[in-house]
């Protein structure tokens, strides 16, 4: 306390007792113990207010040890089960929680995972995912720039996350206790299947499979893949102590349009504890969908050949590269890019009057934009002879369909005749022209949608440059291919938007997100946030029906149905203001990636122990532990002390008294009679 406040203090008893004195004694005949009491209670409400108006600051210490936090986690997931090692990891965690020990030295604190990080309120085990990642990036976050030992109670096997051995701060050491049979016993596992969601009909799809066997001696196998009854594909598969892995490439055929389910397994003479994992079901969506697209053009040019060979990057497009005059009949095809028209295209324009095909149209130099105001209805074209380069700019809010930035903006600019071009409807504009940064104000590449015709407009030439860009940053042509195989499936469909878009798989693995979006327009086709959505899942065989609620997110409504046993469902999608429905099935596959394991993962744990300078230990070591944790030096409890100052206004309690001091000077002198 300064110096300047205890002389105030002086002075403020000074002045209370004068101010008492010369109330109650100066000049006072008779002094009754009443008087003395009125004296005090005067000297202790003038003193009291004096405080408060210097209001003097109050300090106060107090020491607080702080211990080493010390977190226990331990595995939930469904593999601890069926490992049978539950018991033993809840005993080893019950037995560290309460040990006494090292309740004295650390702050004690339990958790849990599985596909999530949790407090360990409900451990059963039934985690449906192994995520071991999770635990490492949670507790980065809840113990910042702290140094820490880790207890982690697991098998090791992880399905899910990245690789956890090294997303661990190395410089806390983490000791797991792995529990579970560390016998190592004769093993086949179909552990990966690569094979893309969709194929087309008639043609020959890739899958890549991933075998790989735990064992002491060779052994000879056979691997197949079966649709129903008949056997695709068959082949033996040699192992060894020295050769515990393979991988095979098949080419299966796409003879069926639909959902095709096989089954991937391998198997050998010798007995295995585990043979969950010697299947696996894997499932295919065979397309018929063969696209003739007529590439017209009168002239020669770089971009002819790149819009070739990019669009029959997709097998399913044949692209013909012919002159205007030489189209026999518009039928044989599915789309007409028309390259720079003129008026060697008119009768290509007045046939399609009638066909209807949809239409990509590139302008350029070359380009007749006298001609294309008189066959076309969507742009009004007043172009001047003067070239100019246009810059692209990407339109974030385009939603006909999924499409993400490729670098358009950083793209070489596109060259075309100086004008002003203007929509005569409604148009979804993609790219915006920009000329050296500033907007151009109007389009560079848009769709536009008409009765059910749908037509796609480039303006400008040069466009080879672009796939050239891609490839310079990327060394592949891959997302420029891919941006333009969007625009041709877009064009593909004459089907008219509808107002009700669902977006699903036809099938899941048991125990993956099942995720299926909706997007609701109105008339206008403008994204309705205020539609109101419900789905109906129906089991195919049980009939059993579930209702959920569709959640609105940034651009779409969402709903998540996991938990959806392995089977066959039908579900309807409903916007309940509009009544508009859409409906499908999907199939969930029988397969439990927590099933795939026969041991615990000894070696990975070891080697994330030894990555953070700590050390694996076997169930049985668990009193090893504790003693490595409590002879460490390094975990020391820290006593911190705390300064507290405050205010004496803030204690209200000398309020209370300086009150009820007034209350009974004023009622003792009322009641004698002295006022």
């Amino acid at each position: 306390m300064a110096n300047a406040t205890i002389l105030l203090i002086v002075l403020s008893l000074v002045i209370a007792f004068v101010v008492s004195f010369y109330q109650y004694f100066y000049k006072v005949k008779s002094r009754t113990k009443m008087t003395l009491l009125l004296a005090f209670l005067r000297f202790f409400s003038v003193f009291g207010l004096l405080l408060l108006l210097i209001n003097p600051i109050i300090t106060r210490k107090t020491t607080e040890t702080v211990k080493t936090p010390l977190p226990i986690v331990i595995d939930n997931s469904a593999s601890m089960a069926d490992l049978k090692s539950d018991k033993e990891a809840l005993e080893l965690f019950n037995k560290l929680k309460s040990n006494s020990d090292l309740a004295d030295k650390f702050d004690v604190q339990t958790y849990q995972f599985d596909e999530d990080f949790l407090p360990s309120d409900t451990i059963n085990f039934k985690g449906k995912q192994s995520n071991i990642d999770v635990v490492a990036k949670n507790l980065k976050n809840i113990y910042k720039n702290q140094s820490f030992p880790t207890v982690l109670i697991s098998d090791g096997n992880q399905t899910s996350g990245e690789d956890y051995v090294f997303t661990f701060n190395p410089q806390n050491k983490v000791y797991p206790l792995v529990v579970g049979d560390t016998t190592t016993y004769l093993d086949l596992k179909v552990t990966q299947l690569n094979v893309n969601k969709y194929a087309f009909h008639k043609n020959k799809f890739p899958v890549e499979v991933f075998l790989n066997y735990a064992g002491t001696k060779s052994v000879n196998t056979t691997f197949k893949i079966t649709q129903g009854n008949s056997v695709l594909n068959e082949q033996t598969v040699s192992f060894s102590p020295s050769k515990k892995s393979a991988t095979l490439n098949v080419l299966l055929p796409a003879e069926k349009v639909g959902l095709q389910i096989f089954k991937a397994s391998i198997t050998s003479k010798e007995q295995e504890k585990n043979t969950y994992n010697n299947v696996k079901n894997f499932a295919v969506e065979v397309i018929d969908q063969k696209t003739e697209v007529a590439l017209v053009s009168d002239i020669s040019h770089p971009d002819l050949g790149a819009i070739k060979r990019s669009i029959e990057t997709n097998a399913q497009r044949k692209v013909t590269l012919i002159k205007p005059n030489q189209i026999n009949s518009l039928q044989d095809y599915n789309i007409l890019v028309l390259y720079q028209p003129n008026g060697t295209f008119k009768s290509i324009f007045e046939q399609n009057k009638n066909a209807k095909i949809n239409t990509w149209i590139i302008t350029g130099n070359a380009t007749d934009f006298n001609f294309l105001n008189q066959y076309q209805d969507h742009f009004d074209f007043k172009m001047s002879s003067q070239k100019e380069d246009f810059l692209a700019g990407f339109n974030s809010q385009f939603n006909l369909f999924a499409l993400d930035n490729i670098g358009f903006e950083q793209f070489p600019p596109l060259e075309n005749s100086f004008g002003k071009i203007t929509p005569k409807g409604n148009i979804n504009e993609l790219l915006s022209a920009t000329i050296r940064g500033i907007s151009a104000e109007q389009p560079l590449f848009v769709f536009a949608e008409n009765q059910g015709n749908r037509s796609a407009f480039l303006f400008g030439e040069n466009i080879w440059k672009w796939r050239a860009a891609v490839y310079l940053k990327n060394k592949n042509f891959e997302n420029f291919d891919v941006f333009l195989d969007k625009t041709i499936q877009f064009l593909a469909s004459n089907n008219s938007r509808k107002s009700l878009v669902v977006n699903h798989e036809r099938f899941y693995n048991s125990g993956e997100a099942i995720e299926i979006t909706a997007q609701y327009f109105n008339k206008n086709y403008e994204l309705d946030e205020k539609a109101r959505l419900t789905i109906t899942v129906t089991n195919a065989k049980t009939k059993q029906q579930k209702k959920y609620d569709l959640l609105r997110t940034s651009n779409s409504f969402k709903v998540n149905l996991d938990g959806l046993a392995a089977g066959n469902y039908s579900f309807t999608v409903k916007e309940l203001n509009s009544n508009s429905v859409y409906s499908s099935t999907l199939e969930v596959l029988d397969f439990d990636i927590e099933k795939q394991f026969v041991n615990p993962d000894w070696n990975k744990l070891n080697q994330l122990a030894n990555q953070t300078s700590g050390k694996a230990y076997l169930a049985n070591q668990a009193d090893i532990l504790v003693k490595q944790l409590m002879a460490d030096e390094s975990y020391k409890a820290i006593q911190k002390t705390l300064v507290k100052k405050s205010p004496l206004i803030d204690w209200i309690w000398l309020l209370v008294l300086i009150a009820i001091s007034l209350a009974t000077e004023w009622f003792v002198r009322k009641y004698n009679g002295l006022l």
